[in-house]
């Protein structure tokens, strides 16, 4: 049975959707921006053998969400006190500032610092998620959080093409500084847009985290969705780091490898974009486990082919296909903790939740890197494949156990 609360009358909903979709948008827009020239700049900063630069660039990839994932349960617990919203723009805010610093770094050790503390200093999304979760209505939760999802989405698969265009007039670092404007556009459009009803909870009444979760009507239940969103961030990333190069293997040295690479990349965000919304609302219909399943085991169907492709075309069709199944797995799984929990640790569940999702984006390219090179590009996506398996049956079995809803 749904433990959430009813979300309050006065407070525009559908508004605030609009808003934090807005909000998603430029964070996600924000990062990507940076995100194809990182090796550049870091070899801008001093780096230039080849092997301590992709070192570098590895590191300053991996380390934002090493450190997100350490701080997003502390920032859950202060949303939990003194509300989502002023998490929203502490983030927004806190992000815009690191970017401009990013632009004025004149060492790899303090570019690295700050990416470090870009990830401290993050959240916008996973605290946009549990604002929106917290107030729409239980039987829209699915559509809401699916198109809430689809705003970071469609601004990360905008970013960097924005990015290099803007590298390419203005120079590497001015790109930074634009960052940072679109942040503070953010910023002020949540502050002055977003409405919140939030009663403040004294410290001494906030649950540890031990309580957290005997609060829970289904802890394990609770438990196996972090794990289940940490293995299809392991599933997303894995194949990250051998993507381009796998194309080259199918397609040979051809003129536009990299625009050929680089449409291959974003074809399931575009996939996602056009479907979450839509797998959202039959996840409201239906059930979002039943979605989280079905999904599970068309990821695993869709994969393994992936690893028998003979040109560069059929990859593209198999990755969009991949894009619209994995465009329901974090709206179902983001709906289903709704379910499990109330309004009171709302904010830690969702932290606890993208600390698990950062984790899997660290691990997932780590595991391809290693699969790929012990054994080659195809069984990455095989190994892979049965991953995800695992994920379908841990889940499966866990969910038969949940009650029924009413």
């Amino acid at each position: 049975m749904a433990t959430t609360d009813l979300p309050s009358s006065t407070v525009n909903w559908q508004k605030n959707l609009f808003v934090a979709w807005c909000g998603c948008f430029l964070t996600g827009m924000a990062f990507s921006l940076v995100m194809p020239f990182l090796p550049l700049y870091i070899e801008q900063l001093g780096v230039s053998d080849a092997q301590a630069l992709n070192l570098w660039s590895g590191l300053a990839f991996s380390i934002t969400f090493l450190f997100s994932a350490i701080a997003s349960p502390f920032w859950g617990g202060l949303a939990d006190r003194k509300g989502r919203k002023i998490m929203l723009l502490r983030s927004a805010l806190g992000m815009a500032i690191i970017m401009v610093l990013m632009g004025m770094a004149t060492s790899v050790w303090q570019f690295l610092v700050l990416r470090a503390l870009l990830g401290l200093l993050g959240g916008f999304v996973p605290n946009a998620n549990a604002l929106i979760a917290t107030q729409v209505p239980l039987k829209r939760s699915g559509w809401a959080l699916g198109w809430l999802s689809t705003g970071a989405v469609s601004g990360a698969l905008i970013g960097p093409l924005i990015g290099g265009l803007l590298a390419d007039s203005f120079g590497l670092r001015p790109v930074f500084f634009i960052t940072a404007a679109v942040l503070f556009l953010c910023f002020i459009m949540t502050l002055l847009a977003i409405r919140e009803e939030f009663v403040p909870v004294q410290k001494k009444d906030m649950l540890h985290a031990r309580q957290v979760f005997t609060s829970l009507k289904n802890p394990k239940l609770v438990l196996s969705l972090f794990v289940t969103t940490l293995i299809i961030q392991v599933a997303t990333g894995s194949v990250a780091p051998i993507l381009t190069l796998y194309v080259r293997d199918l397609a040979g040295n051809i003129e536009n490898l990299a625009f050929v690479s680089g449409a291959i990349a974003s074809v399931p965000g575009v996939a996602a974009l056009l479907c979450a919304p839509r797998l959202g609302k039959l996840g409201d219909r239906i059930g979002p486990e039943r979605v989280l399943i079905a999904m599970l085991i068309l990821s695993v169907l869709l994969l393994i082919p992936m690893s028998l492709v003979q040109n560069p075309l059929q990859l593209g069709i198999l990755r969009f296909l991949l894009g619209a199944a994995d465009g329901a797995l974090l709206p179902a799984v983001q709906t289903l903790l709704i379910y499990n929990v109330s309004n009171s640790v709302a904010g830690r569940i969702f932290s606890y939740n993208q600390s698990f999702r950062d984790i899997g984006n660290v691990t997932g390219p780590l595991i391809g890197a290693m699969v790929s090179a012990h054994w080659g590009f195809r069984a990455v996506f095989v190994v892979t494949a049965a991953v995800v398996l695992f994920n379908a049956f841990y889940s499966w079995h866990t969910l038969r156990r949940q009650p029924a809803r009413p």
